[in-house]
């Protein structure tokens, strides 16, 4: 059984433009959710803050999502949220509004890529890191072509996420 933290803070906003749809032919098109939302999903999750770079983690894997957290708290990163499925992804990544989002291929149900357009077309400033076990070249040429700033292999590059995240981050922070 999974359990949802919701913790109320006040986070500066930074300009927006409110989402739209987007659509790919080669994706079915997912339409963002409300930037507000009274209740959490049930494999998305809001945490609370006590570092300085934002990271929202995108991952069909409980124990991948966990492993990752751990990393990334050690090094005073924030996990503000965490998802499964490309919709709460990308409705958990709008309301937390992240610095930096770490960011598989595969989810429940769809794909990163999805989350990606999606979260690109409301929010451009949130970096994506991508961080998958389906790192072929087609993977990582179309996820960078359609804005990623980094793309690493679970496999071989784990120990290069926490710098990665960092860059990213001092990238997207104002």
């Amino acid at each position: 059984m999974r359990h949802s933290v919701t913790v109320t803070r006040t986070i500066p906003s930074r300009h927006r433009r409110p989402p739209r749809s987007v659509s790919d032919s080669s994706e079915p098109a997912i339409q963002p959710a409300p930037m507000f939302h009274k209740s959490q999903p049930r494999d998305s999750c809001v945490m609370s803050s006590n570092g300085s770079i934002k990271v929202y983690l995108a991952d069909d894997s409980l124990q991948i999502r966990q492993r990752v957290n751990a990393l990334l708290a050690g090094q005073q990163m924030d996990i503000v949220g965490e998802g499964a499925t490309p919709g709460t992804c990308i409705e958990g990544i709008l309301n937390s509004q992240p610095d930096v989002v770490v960011l598989d291929v595969q989810l429940e149900g769809g794909t990163g890529l999805q989350v990606l357009k999606a979260v690109k077309s409301a929010d451009p400033e949130v970096a994506f890191v991508v961080f998958s076990n389906n790192s072929a070249p087609a993977y990582r040429k179309r996820y960078l072509g359609e804005g990623a700033v980094r793309f690493l292999d679970k496999s071989t590059e784990f120990d290069q996420l926490a710098q990665a995240v960092a860059t990213a981050g001092r990238r997207s922070v104002h």
